[in-house]
């Protein structure tokens, strides 16, 4: 991995060429809360997908997320703040303007750059993230406290539960995933998501308790499409062979 700063938070990137005949099309990957690049893009066949199809992958851990460094004040996992990451990151590597592709809190990040960094999105695909970008901040806020709890034993919720075990799987840090759901629950309202001009991509499973309704949020995106994952959970919709191919025919559109 490499590393970068972001306005002085020390951030882990990998830049993967392309397979073959590069299209000039470099799309950049934002991974969901307590995953990271490896998990969210590597192991789910994303990254090799990507590189086959003639593209320039860019994938970073998030502020608090994998090799990044660590915060723990909540205002430090301020929604913006990630999305200026993802910005700066393209600043650093010399890339003026990438396809942005997101998963979850992700997508969320995607979001907000494709409205705050009009110029540097291409296209975007907000994955595992539907309605709940409007109606909602984010994932529940006892997410926190799963976070801080004593163990995985202690929790009944199932949300909290699944998320905790997920943490734990992925070697997170605990303390710096409850301040990043504490800081990072900035919604858009439905004319700030009319506002999002680039063709956008959004991409849910059927069976995503977590995500809101994907359709729904495609409505108001001016030049937004809703791709359904049949039968898949928020879990599961990540690496699915419906999500990838819907993306890169999303993708070679233009």
């Amino acid at each position: 991995m490499d590393f970068f700063s972001s306005n002085g938070v020390r951030l882990a990137y990998v830049d993967v060429a392309p397979e073959g005949a590069d299209r000039g099309q470099p799309i950049l990957l934002i991974h969901g809360f307590a995953s990271n690049h490896a998990v969210n893009w590597a192991n789910t066949l994303w990254i090799r997908t990507l590189t086959q199809d003639g593209r320039r992958v860019i994938a970073f851990d998030n502020r608090g997320h994998g090799e990044s460094e660590k915060l723990y004040e909540p205002a430090q996992y301020a929604t913006s703040l990630m999305a200026r990451d993802a910005a700066n990151l393209l600043d650093h590597l010399g890339v003026e303007r990438a396809d942005v592709m997101g998963y979850s809190m992700g997508a969320r990040i995607t979001a907000f750059m494709a409205l705050e960094h009009k110029a540097r999105v291409r296209r975007a695909i907000l994955g595992g993230l539907g309605y709940r970008l409007v109606a909602g901040a984010a994932l529940p806020s006892n997410i926190a406290q799963a976070m801080e709890a004593p163990s995985l034993d202690v929790l009944t919720d199932p949300m909290q539960r699944m998320f905790r075990a997920f943490a734990q799987q992925t070697r997170s840090d605990l303390r710096a995933l409850a301040a990043c759901i504490r800081g990072s629950r900035q919604s858009l309202t439905e004319k700030g998501v009319s506002a999002i001009a680039c063709p956008t991509l959004v991409a849910v499973g059927t069976t995503d308790e977590v995500s809101g309704d994907g359709p729904a949020l495609a409505r108001l995106l001016p030049h937004g499409r809703a791709l359904d994952i049949p039968g898949k959970d928020h879990n599961l919709a990540v690496g699915d062979k419906v999500y990838k191919r819907g993306v890169l025919d999303f993708l070679a559109e233009a």
